[in-house]
């Protein structure tokens, strides 16, 4: 069993992979406010912001699986250090374009960029922690992208009164090269499992882990839940508080930091406790199924009633949201740890599909919907409740009962 490493050893690696999932969650939440301000200034429908938007997702889901294969073989350090430096380019190019098409390269730029940015770290947990304190350590790593969702709130808001959205992007890319730098030259190398196998070897890895009941009972409520909130919040929540309770930019901004603040308090709880948790005989899986159910139930509440007490139930949501990420441990558990790499990465696969084309969707059908004369508040709510569908059926299949040989 593996035993702690120093503690000296735990800042070199959870400071810099904190800092990447950082930028990470920034990046990706950063249109909700921003983006109204870009389609104001360019005239862009919700289509197309739901496009520019959601292409981060795109290329960040496009890179998993490769991903997988790479961080098992070359190690977290120099994967998510290279990485970061094409998010700080693809940063640079979105604050120099000005076009829909220049704005989605550069956003496509960032989600490959950042991609690794947590299955990184969950990798260099994995390699040097026992595995126990996984869901602790991985909490913590989660609580610094809460961090950085409410950087991208009310904080956000507020630098637009003083910077050009353009300023504050560019700025983001020169904090990502940072970052790179200090993944680089501070996190230490670990000898992986995996470096010798053959590319033959590593995809027979990646066929275990789609080929095991285990994954598929998880894939698809990281589709729904995990990439459907992920959706809304980084873009619709911010269009649904603002169309159907009347909130004004800074109104949402306000909303948004404390829907940020109640994420980041949920990745503190599994931080602090969800190791004590295990200790004490109370299965993760219990936690996660409790904490989805509560989430489909307060998800239904805002859509049906907008206007009943919203400030209280958006931030539950993200509460509960935050704890969905247990799924990255609850999965890994079931995977040897030289293909941990590839089953997580293999998860965020489905996450990230779901984010990409739940967050692009929801724009298409509100616009057909307004197309064919409906009211834009029951558009919203339509393409909404269709989300809250498919979030139950996942549920319900993955609490379904066990099949057993006779």
């Amino acid at each position: 069993m593996k035993q702690d490493p120093a503690p000296n050893l735990w800042l070199k690696l959870f400071l810099p992979f904190a800092a990447g999932y950082f930028l990470s969650y920034l990046y990706r939440t950063v249109n909700a406010v921003l983006g109204p301000v870009i389609a104001r200034e360019l005239s862009l429908p919700d289509n197309a912001l739901g496009l520019l938007t959601s292409t981060y997702f795109l290329a960040f889901g496009a890179a998993q699986l490769p991903l997988g294969i790479l961080l098992d073989r070359y190690g977290p350090r120099r994967v998510e250090a290279g990485l970061l430096a094409i998010a700080a380019s693809g940063a640079a190019v979105f604050a120099l374009s000005d076009s829909l098409t220049g704005l989605a390269i550069g956003r496509g730029l960032i989600g490959l960029g950042v991609s690794a940015c947590l299955m990184a770290s969950i990798k260099a947990i994995s390699q040097w922690y026992p595995v126990d304190r996984l869901a602790s350590m991985t909490g913590w790593i989660m609580a610094s992208g809460g961090l950085g969702a409410l950087a991208a709130s009310k904080p956000l808001e507020m630098a637009l009164a003083f910077s050009s959205w353009q300023g504050i992007v560019f700025a983001l890319s020169a904090l990502t090269l940072a970052v790179a730098a200090l993944l680089w030259l501070v996190v230490p190398d670990k000898a992986s499992e995996s470096s010798g196998q053959g590319f033959a070897e590593q995809l027979a890895g990646v066929k275990t882990i789609f080929s095991s009941p285990h994954f598929w009972r998880y894939a698809p409520m990281g589709f729904w839940m995990t990439g459907g909130f992920m959706a809304v919040q980084g873009l619709w929540a911010s269009r649904w508080m603002m169309e159907l309770e009347g909130l004004t930019r800074a109104e949402v901004a306000g909303r948004l930091t404390w829907l940020s603040a109640a994420m980041l308090a949920g990745f503190v709880f599994l931080g602090f406790f969800a190791t004590r948790l295990v200790h004490r005989g109370i299965k993760l899986s219990q936690l996660y199924v409790v904490a989805m159910i509560v989430a489909i139930v307060v998800f239904a509440l805002i859509i049906f009633q907008p206007n009943l007490a919203s400030g209280i139930l958006w931030p539950i949501l993200a509460m509960t949201f935050s704890l969905s990420n247990v799924a990255y441990s609850l999965v890994t558990q079931a995977f040897p740890s030289n293909i941990s790499g590839r089953a997580n990465t293999a998860l965020n696969l489905f996450l990230f599909a779901g984010a990409f084309g739940l967050q692009w969707g929801i724009g298409l059908l509100v616009d057909a919907l307004q197309g064919h004369g409906w009211p834009i508040s029951d558009a919203y709510r339509t393409a909404f409740v269709l989300l809250l569908v498919g979030q139950t059926l996942a549920l319900m299949w993955l609490v379904r009962p066990e099949r057993r040989a006779t």
